[in-house]
């Protein structure tokens, strides 16, 4: 017999119809698929279900040979042997499994088995950890995994958020470091209870290498701030304790505390490049492996394009704009640059906009070449380019590459046009250039230009070139005084073609202007008159033979003894003569000078008559040297005159002040001042400066004889000193026995009755004398007897009364007086005299053993007069303070 089953699923129902092919024995039979029956599992972990026969759970008396359908699976799935795992059913729940029999067979050709399994939350595992750096645990990692696992549809939950528990699956990462509680429930199911199981998971913390931070820096950094590089400070929230390690072969970490890096040595030694270090924390539990930290150091070289080239290619003149195309060659400088892809950042610059630009390209061989859009060059002007940045597209950055100044210009420059211009021609006289301006409306840059002109008229010439140079605008050329051989006013000008030499730019020209050729002065009959002259005096220059010439302007030079040259000098000019002077500050040598006439021109039409080449000569005269002089001392009574000074002789002149003109004679009295001599040379008439001679009078006041001073007493035996001590003077006072050629007198000479002296006050400076002062002497008996008081006591309290013991006028009477005070011991205190007329009751004489203020008591004194033959008095005094 053939059998096909046809499967249909309608309404979450199975439909079976089977298609019987019959091929029909001798010898077929009927079969029953038995009794529907069920099942209710609530041990499910039990070993007895994992292979269950469901077709001996069939009530009835089902016959073999049927299909089992489990009306759980998929319809492709649903036909199986009929043997059961029911432990592989990961979730509690009802299940069924149809028995399917022959339907030609049995009526009732279906049986099914329902088994309910109850629910089943496994076994916990004693011990379940994972770490904190595991963003997802699967919380059925915590049953044993030698029992029965759980069934999957129950519920977990615990003492987290949301956000750290999802499903079966926890954060151990949010939640941190810890132990952590979940349950695992499923609900009852027909007779079978609920149940549950409470997991602890404990997370454990795993190492922290902390967030690397990459150190980039460029080799022309101070590097030696990086000596002692602490490699700690490259990380950030890492755990102490671990250690580094080096990746890239430095050796820079000698051991496992070493932390510490020199980058001017790894740079010094090893070169630009990336060097890594890893920072290790070991962890110190089972569960969370060891955490690592990789910092990277990398030391970039900057690239030096200073020397570098830029030309960007190529000038051109504004009537190729709309077809010009341009390129750029940056080539670099005596530094090597490495082959590979730059971004080259440039700008142009107009004078009024900037753009910046960035090109990428390859640097090869030194060389980076690279297009110019010529949208940015649409106008007439000068485009700058400027390399503002050059960037290795492989280079992390660290260094600003040197760059120095890469400049070039791109000059669109524009077609000349002179058609508008003031053209400015000057009358020009035969013989010289004519001088033209070329200026106003125009377009002409600065710089060098030619143009193409032709002469008619009164001068002719074709296809003349001129060279000039613009400067803000203006232009200034000649046209050659051989091609204007003819006097007139009627020249025509006329500019045909201009070039621009510096850019080549070119362009045609309709320009004209008219040229006067003007005639110049006759200087053929000009004289020359100079006369020789002192040094120190101007030259008068005297010119004739001007014709009819009114207003001149001359070119002179002096040459041989003095030199100048290029001299001009304006001058009217009167029936044909004019003169000037040359001043004497450039005539500063003596000798033959020759003056040279170079040109007359003529100011009325200004032509001149130039390289005349007349010539005079004249001498200029040496001036005597100032006179040697030195300043003069006399006495007054010697009346010394002009004769008396020297120098001396008839060339010399004498005045008594700087400016004066009138000449002092030879016995002209001299007074004090300062008189003037000169020097007059008598073959030239020149003169010397004046020299200053000092002149000194000295005069001495005459001796003053005090009143009655000629009266003496002769038995005081007076000496010319006495008379002296009657006499006031200034200097020194000498006596003489006559007024002029006289005896000098001793001063311890006798003074003789009646008899004339002449004192003189002398002084040993000037060496001069005063006049005389005449003293006829009176000698008489002056023999008295003084009558004087002598104190007897005196009170040296500092009240300004009486504090002092004094003898009235005994210095007049006895001058020669001496005077001694004693105490009672005899010792003597004082000693008086009429240089020392007073005593203030101090013990200021006593020189042994007694000083200080004499206390109060009675004193004694001795009184010598030391007159003739007058006996000392003694006396006593009574000191009262």
């Amino acid at each position: 017999m053939l059998k096909k089953i046809l499967f249909c699923i309608k309404n979450n129902r199975i439909e079976f119809y089977f298609l019987f092919l019959f091929i029909l024995s001798s010898n077929s039979y009927s079969q029953c698929a038995g009794n529907d029956a069920s099942l209710t599992i609530c041990d499910i972990q039990n070993p007895i279900y994992k292979n269950i026969n469901l077709f001996n759970l069939l009530g009835g008396t089902p016959t073999t040979g049927g299909v089992w359908i489990d009306n759980s699976k998929p319809l492709e799935e649903s036909i199986f042997n009929g043997i059961l795992d029911a432990q592989a059913l990961r979730n509690s729940g009802i299940y069924t499994y149809t028995y399917v029999q022959d339907p030609s067979i049995c009526t009732n050709n279906t049986a099914t088995v329902t088994l309910k399994i109850g629910p089943y939350t496994g076994v916990p595992s004693p011990n379940v950890s994972t770490c904190d750096d595991v963003e997802s645990f699967n919380l059925f990692l915590a049953f044993d995994g030698t029992k029965l696992a759980p069934q999957q549809n129950g519920t977990w939950t615990g003492n987290t958020t949301s956000v750290t528990l999802s499903g079966n699956r926890i954060n151990p990462k949010l939640l941190g470091e810890g132990n952590y509680s979940y349950t695992y429930k499923i609900p009852a199911l027909d007779s079978c209870p609920e149940q549950s199981a409470t997991i602890s998971v404990s997370i454990f913390r795993k190492p922290v290498g902390g967030d690397p931070s990459d150190l980039l820096i460029c080799s022309n950094a101070n590097l030696a701030a990086y000596s002692n590089l602490n490699l700690n400070d490259l990380l950030s929230g890492e755990d102490p304790g671990g250690s580094w390690s080096d990746e890239s072969g430095t050796n820079q970490i000698s051991g496992s505390s070493d932390n510490r890096v020199n980058l001017q040595t790894i740079y010094n030694t090893f070169g630009a490049g990336t060097y890594s270090f890893v920072y290790t924390v070991l962890s110190s539990n089972p569960i969370c492996t060891n955490s690592q930290s990789k910092v990277k150091i990398i030391i970039e070289d900057p690239l030096n394009f200073t020397g570098s080239t830029l030309v960007v290619n190529s000038d051109i003149c504004e009537n190729e704009i709309a077809t010009a195309t341009y390129s750029a060659t940056l080539t670099k400088g005596p530094q090597p640059i490495p082959n590979g892809n730059y971004d080259v950042s440039y700008t142009i610059n107009d004078g009024a906009t900037t753009k910046s630009i960035i090109v990428n390209g390859n640097f090869t061989n030194g060389v980076f070449v690279f297009a110019v859009n010529p949208v940015n060059l649409q106008a007439v002007g000068n485009y700058t380019f400027t390399i503002t940045k050059i960037v290795n597209t492989a280079s992390k950055g660290a260094c600003t590459n040197i760059l120095g100044s890469i400049t070039d210009v791109l000059s669109i420059n524009p077609l000349p046009r002179i058609n508008n211009a003031t053209v400015t021609i000057n009358p020009v006289c035969k013989g010289f250039d004519a001088q033209v301006q070329i200026s106003g409306n125009t377009n002409l840059t600065n710089g060098n230009y030619r143009i193409t002109y032709n002469l008619s008229g009164d001068n002719t010439a074709a296809n003349q070139q001129a060279n000039f140079t613009v400067v803000n605008g203006v232009a200034n050329f000649v046209v050659p005084a051989n091609l204007l051989p003819n006097i007139g006013v009627n020249t025509v000008f006329t500019v045909t073609n201009i070039v621009n030499l510096t850019t080549g730019c070119s362009n045609s020209v309709a320009l004209a202007k008219l040229i006067t050729v003007k005639a110049l002065p006759d200087a053929s009959a000009v004289v020359l008159n100079i006369s020789n002259i002192c040094l120190g005096q101007n030259a008068t220059v005297q010119l004739s033979g001007l014709g009819s010439l009114t207003n001149i302007t001359l070119n002179y030079a002096i040459s041989d003894a003095n030199v100048i040259s290029n001299q001009n000098v304006t001058l009217a000019v009167n029936s044909g003569s004019a003169n000037f002077s040359i001043p004497f500050s450039v005539l500063s040598n003596t000798g033959s000078t020759i003056f040279t006439l170079n040109s007359i021109l003529d100011n009325g039409n200004g032509c001149a008559a130039v390289a005349l080449n007349k010539t005079k000569s004249f001498i200029v005269n040496a001036k005597p040297s100032n006179p040697a002089g030195s300043s003069f001392s006399f006495c007054k009574n010697d009346l010394k005159t002009i004769a008396n000074l020297s120098p001396s002789g008839s060339q010399l002149q004498w005045f008594d002040s700087v400016s004066s003109t009138t000449i002092l004679s030879a016995s002209t009295l001299l007074v004090t001042g300062t008189y003037y001599v000169k020097e007059v040379s008598s073959a030239t008439g020149c003169e010397s400066g004046r020299t200053a001679i000092p002149v000194t009078i000295n005069e001495i006041d005459t001796p003053v004889l005090a009143t009655d001073g000629q009266n003496f007493c002769g038995l005081d035996k007076p000496t010319i000193q006495s008379l002296s001590d009657k006499t006031t003077f200034d200097d020194t006072l000498v006596w003489y026995d006559a007024a002029a050629n006289g005896n000098l007198l001793s001063p311890n000479a006798l003074l003789k009755d009646g008899m004339k002296y002449y004192g003189f006050n002398y002084s040993g400076t000037t060496n001069c004398y005063s006049n005389p002062l005449e003293v006829t002497v009176v000698l008489s008996d002056c023999e008295v007897t003084p009558d004087f008081f002598i104190p007897d006591g005196f009170s040296p309290n500092g009240d300004n009364k009486n504090d002092v013991f004094r003898i009235p006028n005994i210095q007049f009477i006895y001058p020669d007086f001496s005077l001694e005070i004693f105490n009672r011991y005899g010792n003597i205190l004082f000693r008086g005299n009429k240089n020392k007329l007073e005593w203030d009751g101090r013990n200021s004489d006593y020189k042994v053993g007694i000083d200080g203020i004499a206390p109060n008591g009675v004193y004694f004194y001795v009184l010598h007069f030391n007159k003739g033959n007058k006996k000392p008095v003694q006396g006593s005094l009574y000191l009262n303070r």
